[in-house]
C-alpha cells in the first residue's frame, strides 16, 4: 500500500488561457509539458520545488472560484517582491505585505505573507515563514 509522499499540482480552469500562462510565468514558474488544442489546451508549470500548477482552457469568468478551497500559498523569500510583481502582472491586491505571529501558535512562528487575486479570481498567498 502506498502513502502520499508529496503536492504534485493544483488545477485551475481559465478563462483566458495565455492571459493566466502569461501572468504564473511572470511570477517565476516555468512551463513543464503543454497539450491540446483550442479549449482542450491545458500546461503543467512548475513552481520551483516540483509542485504545479496545472491551468487548463475553457473557463468560464467568474467573480471567486470555488470557495471550498480558501487559497493557495506560494512559498518565497520575498513577499513583497512577489506581491508587487504579481501586481505589475494584473493580480489585484487582497491583503498587502505585513508580517504576522499568530497568537498562540506553539512553537511562537513568524510570517510575511501577501494575498492577490489571480486573473480568474483565484485567491494567491504569498508565505514566508521566517
Amino acid at each position: 500500500m502506498s502513502k502520499v509522499n508529496g503536492f504534485h499540482h493544483i488545477a485551475l480552469k481559465a478563462s483566458d488561457f495565455e492571459k493566466t500562462v502569461a501572468f504564473y510565468k511572470a511570477l517565476g514558474l516555468t512551463e513543464k509539458v503543454r497539450w491540446g488544442e483550442g479549449d482542450g489546451r491545458a500546461v503543467m508549470l512548475n513552481l520551483g520545488d516540483g509542485g504545479c500548477i496545472e491551468v487548463f482552457a475553457g473557463g468560464e469568468k467568474r467573480e471567486r472560484v470555488d470557495e471550498r478551497w480558501l487559497h493557495l500559498a506560494m512559498k518565497t523569500n520575498d513577499v513583497d517582491d512577489a506581491y508587487k510583481t504579481a501586481i505589475a502582472a494584473g493580480a489585484v491586491s487582497h491583503i498587502e505585505p505585513k508580517t504576522v505571529s499568530p497568537e498562540g501558535s506553539v512553537p511562537k512562528i513568524e510570517m510575511r505573507i501577501a494575498f492577490v487575486y489571480g486573473p480568474d479570481g483565484e485567491l494567491i498567498e504569498f508565505f514566508d515563514e521566517r
